[in-house]
């Protein structure tokens, strides 16, 4: 018997070193998704939030992206968007909060492959935005490209998918 609860004893302390190791040292596919997600967040505003919160929030938008950034963004009804700088994507983020009353970003469907060397990875992201004023949501896939950085992993590039015709 007494073997027995040695054996639950360190197979209890075996599952709890490797929960512990995986809370942190979590997968890059996982800190992946949970940027984007927080991304979506601060991407995201509504109209009755103050004008210091909306600010806030973008000018944390640009700390997403790597420092020589290539965004083209294509919506269907929209005209087409490049960004290359940090400080474009900054006062795109302000514009969009003057401009509109709210915006709700979701990316609900994130594939992330990372590559072999575990410096870079691909996420192939399905966009839902919801813009005030506007009847239908946007609905839009994309590819974005991260780097692995000191700062952590960030974009380096980012462009929507265009669906077959």
């Amino acid at each position: 018997m007494k073997i027995f609860w040695r054996l639950v004893f360190w197979a209890a302390v075996i599952v709890f070193g490797v929960w512990l190791w995986t809370v942190f040292f979590p997968a890059p596919e996982k800190v992946i998704r949970h940027r984007l997600a927080k991304l979506a967040e601060d991407v995201s505003f509504t109209s009755d939030q103050g004008s210091l919160s909306r600010i806030a929030g973008g000018e944390s938008v640009s700390g997403y992206f790597s420092t020589n950034i290539e965004i083209n963004l294509s919506v269907p009804g929209h005209e087409q968007v490049t960004f290359a700088s940090r400080a474009e994507i900054t006062q795109a983020a302000l514009g969009a909060r003057e401009k509109l009353k709210s915006l709700s970003v979701k990316f609900p469907d994130v594939n992330v492959t990372v590559a072999p060397d575990k410096q870079s990875a691909v996420a192939d992201v399905t966009m839902d935005a919801a813009v005030s004023g506007e009847r239908d949501a946007i609905v839009q896939e994309m590819n974005i490209s991260f780097q692995k950085t000191k700062d952590g992993w960030l974009i380096s590039r980012l462009q929507t998918v265009r669906p077959l015709r």
